[in-house]
């Protein structure tokens, strides 16, 4: 596959992922779009599809390949996929970022800013915290 189709294909994808739309991410998916490259400004599909709550679209994203703790660059989209779930809480979404190996305990920044749990604490959302802490979030 060619740059062209690539970025193409990573078009399709984000406007499906935003729009809410399974399917047509399913489609991208199946066609090729990598689940892991970030658009021009760095946001990753799985950023994308967590800070939305998309729980489903995170699940195809995350199977597909994703790495559940690849951290979003984006401006204004930075941080990790669980982090984005948890401020907003989305605990389904936080939900299936945990089944598939995200880290409760990886703070943002590369390390140094603020963790899941801290986020969902400040939303406050207290059934996000509860999760991330069964999960083994720390206190922090």
């Amino acid at each position: 596959m060619n740059q062209r189709q690539r970025k193409k294909l990573s078009r399709q994808l984000f406007a499906a992922i935003l729009a809410g739309e399974t399917a047509r991410v399913q489609a991208a998916l199946r066609s090729g779009a990598d689940p892991q490259q970030g658009d021009s400004e760095g946001t990753t599909p799985l950023y994308v599809a967590s800070v939305n709550g998309e729980a489903d679209i995170a699940r195809l994203l995350l199977v597909a390949g994703a790495s559940p703790d690849a951290e979003s660059s984006g401006v204004g989209s930075d941080g990790t996929p669980l982090c984005a779930a948890s401020c907003w809480g989305h605990t389904d979404t936080v939900r299936e970022l945990l089944a598939h190996g995200a880290d409760p305990n990886l703070h943002e920044d590369h390390g140094t800013g603020r963790s899941p749990l801290h986020w969902a604490n400040i939303g406050p959302h207290p059934e996000t915290a509860e999760l991330l802490r069964k999960a083994g979030a720390a206190d922090t």
